[in-house]
């Protein structure tokens, strides 16, 4: 900070702060994963994602099969709070479910 007395006038210059992009845990998205197990049926996993999120069929369909051939499919992006009520189903439905930070 610079201060200059101007007589009766007191002028105060502030330097400009350098702009951060600053994300923490709170702010930045977070993304909901399935993985691949052995134990359930392609059938129960695609009804599991109809429910929860509210996929169509079509829509859970290819995430399930993405689970199925890659070894796991990103569900769901969105706020950390959500992400973890999100896991926490999947999780209660015998589904192997993680959450991470998107970079």
């Amino acid at each position: 900070m610079i201060v200059r007395n101007l007589g009766s006038n007191v002028e105060v210059e502030t330097p400009p702060s350098p702009e951060v992009d600053v994300l923490d845990d709170v702010t930045k998205p977070w993304q909901v994963m399935v993985l691949n197990d052995p134990v359930n049926l392609m059938s129960f996993v695609t009804l599991i994602l109809r429910r929860i999120f509210g996929y169509s069929e079509e829509k859970a369909v290819e995430l399930m099969l993405k689970v199925h051939y890659e070894g796991s499919a990103v569900v769901w992006t969105g706020e950390r709070e959500k992400a973890e009520l999100y896991v926490q189903q999947l999780q209660s439905h015998q589904l192997y479910a993680v959450m991470e930070p998107v970079d």
